[in-house]
């Protein structure tokens, strides 16, 4: 009978105590969901967002191919305003940079390639485009800014290609032992990802004046 008791004080206590807490514990379940469903319907229009940014990509890219450069350009703003921040409008702006440098539009391109160094979160893309940029710059004989832009930033990865443009802008600087340093750091460090050949002309043309 004691044990009877015991277990009927427990079971009350039980009831009890779910009376207390139930209002909470059904609280804390309902955010739980509000959260889930939430978290799921960002996800949902993250995805949706980055399949539109796909989709308008292709016709900038088709755009070009079919060298409608008004359509593109066109279709490549409206990209940048509509998905700003993504990696679509980052590309769809470089691919414009790369038909204007074709149309040697340097002046715009060297300002598509600026809107893209401004917006990217993407690290190692943002290298990518300083030396392009930087590239750009030596064609519109601005050497000292495009040394400038070499020097804002770590080149990491891409130390070799940072040192042989930098070598480009010395040299277009009348820079000649400075040019000469910048190539054979570049020939140490990019044996295998620059065209040594090229570089080897350029240093052995220096070496020997």
């Amino acid at each position: 009978m004691e044990e009877y008791l015991n277990e009927r004080e427990q079971w009350e206590r039980v009831l009890a105590w779910v009376r207390e807490q139930g209002p909470w514990i059904l609280a804390g379940v309902a955010l739980a969901l509000a959260v889930f469903g939430g978290w799921h319907y960002w996800q949902n229009r993250i995805q949706q967002r980055d399949l539109a940014a796909a989709s308008r990509y292709e016709q900038v890219i088709d755009a070009f191919s079919r060298n409608d450069v008004t359509g593109g350009l066109r279709l490549a703003d409206e990209l940048s305003k509509d998905f700003p921040g993504t990696a679509y409008a980052d590309q769809a702006n470089l691919a414009v940079a790369r038909i204007q440098v074709e149309n040697k539009q340097l002046e715009l391109a060297a300002a598509r390639l600026q809107q893209v160094l401004s917006s990217t979160k993407d690290v190692e893309l943002a290298l990518l485009v300083r030396l392009r940029l930087a590239r750009v710059q030596l064609a519109q004989g601005k050497a000292d800014e495009a040394l400038k832009t070499l020097d804002a930033a770590k080149p990491g990865a891409f130390a070799a290609r940072y040192a042989q443009v930098r070598g480009d802008a010395l040299l277009a600087k009348g820079d000649r032992d400075g040019a000469l340093k910048a190539y054979r750091e570049a020939r140490g460090d990019g044996a295998s990802t620059l065209d040594t050949g090229l570089l080897d002309l350029k240093i052995g043309e220096l070496a020997r004046s």
